[in-house]
């Protein structure tokens, strides 16, 4: 399959527009000596189509060439002489308050927007704009920490890609071994769970007909997977990662499976942070499924704990030096009731100012309308599940009639809500209480 017939859903006529320019562009020497101040101060004032595409393409290469210093300064100088000029949004807002037309209200719209939305926008009219304004944000993060006030920054490149990348906008592809190369490798690259070692590895779980992959891309980064969840299908729901990823598994015959488990879910664009497509991913992967296989009728993850050990050092250091650094699983069981009695206080007991729960897997999933289904002992022995999770690992259900409800529950009320599994467990370790109320 060639990359133009797997990308032909991807609105061509967007892609078409996005090189209508060339021929401007290099007619133009865009390695002139204008300064960046010069050329930021052109975009801004380019009125045709054709010209702004032209100078924005010689803004971005300007950018993209600086070292971190230049862009560091790139940085502040748009963050402080493009802001809002409160004076000038005072006036335009007087102004409406005593006459409310149209006009005034645009007026004060536009006085209310800094010119980097603009500068940002004109940006993305270049050619491959969107991405290079995604890996420009990234870089924007690294700066972020020590120079606070490029926050406001931050926050108009969300503004944009908010809008930008709306669900509307989202295309959901399925990915298999017949996929384009460029974009197996971008999964290779991106799985962030499940490290996939070899491209053999990635024909294991993608190539079977028990083994599914899809994808959300946006029409202007057709090269580029925005998230992507892997998924086994199986007659029940596993315990243990090997029960998916061991190369002897038993394939299953077309027709038994009954359970669909997502279990590996990941973000592969660090830029767009604060997005998030997880919930409209899983939707949507979960209705694709019941149309092709109609004999699946439970859908549950099979999830990690990142932040275990690191909470536990914290809260519990005496048995973090037990178990920290182990991969003997006859140590880990020896501790077995102790780690599972701070394994439901790290659910259900939040040390968060907002009340959620500590875990960023449990907040993804809950937040998307899952229940905490049950907890797995010693189900990923690797070394990274170790470190980070004592092996631990959660099934998450997802029941699709109840979704929205439980979603606003988890909203509304701060309620995780699990299975009549997790509550015996709960009564059988700690006070019950606790159940019903994340906060402190």
């Amino acid at each position: 399959m060639s990359k133009a017939s797997f990308l032909n859903e991807m609105l061509n006529n967007l892609l078409k527009k996005k090189t209508l320019f060339k021929s401007f562009k290099n007619s133009v020497d865009i390695n002139d000596n204008f300064s960046l101040e010069v050329l930021v101060q052109k975009v801004l004032k380019a009125k045709g189509e054709a010209s702004s595409n032209i100078v924005s393409e010689q803004l971005f290469d300007k950018i993209e060439n600086l070292d971190d210093k230049g862009l560091l300064g790139f940085f502040r100088d748009i963050s402080k002489k493009f802001d809002i000029d409160g004076s000038k949004l005072l006036e335009k807002a007087k102004k409406f308050n005593q006459n409310n037309s149209a006009q005034n209200l645009e007026a004060v719209l536009e006085s209310s927007q800094p010119k980097r939305i603009e500068i940002l926008s004109k940006l993305n009219s270049s050619n491959k704009g969107t991405i290079r304004l995604v890996k420009l944000r990234e870089k924007l993060f690294s700066f972020l920490k020590k120079y606070p006030d490029l926050k406001r920054v931050d926050n108009d490149f969300l503004k944009l890609f908010k809008n930008w990348f709306n669900s509307g906008f989202l295309i959901l592809k399925k990915i298999d071994w017949s996929t384009p190369a460029l974009i197996l490798e971008k999964v290779i690259e991106y799985e962030a769970v499940h490290e996939i070692n070899s491209w053999k590895d990635l024909r294991e779980r993608l190539e079977p007909h028990d083994r599914l992959c899809f994808s959300f891309f946006h029409p202007s980064m057709q090269d580029e997977p925005l998230i992507f969840v892997v998924v086994a299908l199986m007659d029940k729901v596993p315990e243990k990662i090997d029960d998916i990823l061991s190369k002897d598994r038993k394939i299953l015959t077309r027709g038994s499976e009954t359970t669909a488990v997502f279990y590996s879910i990941s973000n592969c664009q660090i830029g767009l942070k604060g997005i998030s497509f997880g919930d409209f991913l899983i939707k949507q992967v979960a209705n694709a499924i019941r149309e092709d296989y109609p004999n699946i009728k439970e859908f549950v993850t099979l999830s990690p704990v990142p932040g275990f050990m690191k909470w536990l050092k914290i809260k519990n250091t005496s048995l973090f030096n037990k178990i920290n650094g182990t991969n003997s699983t006859k140590i880990l069981n020896s501790h077995k009731d102790e780690i599972l009695k701070n394994t439901l206080d790290y659910f259900f007991v939040s040390n968060r100012s907002d009340g959620f729960p500590n875990d960023s897997v449990t907040r993804f999933h809950l937040g998307n309308g899952a229940i905490l289904d049950r907890i797995n002992f010693c189900a990923d022995t690797s070394a990274k599940a170790l470190n980070s999770s004592a092996g631990i690992m959660v099934n998450y259900r997802y029941d699709l009639l109840n979704i929205d409800k439980i979603h606003q529950m988890y909203f509304d009320e701060k309620i995780l809500n699990c299975s009549k599994s997790i509550l015996l467990m709960q009564k059988q370790y700690q006070d019950k209480k606790k159940l019903f109320n994340l906060s402190k």
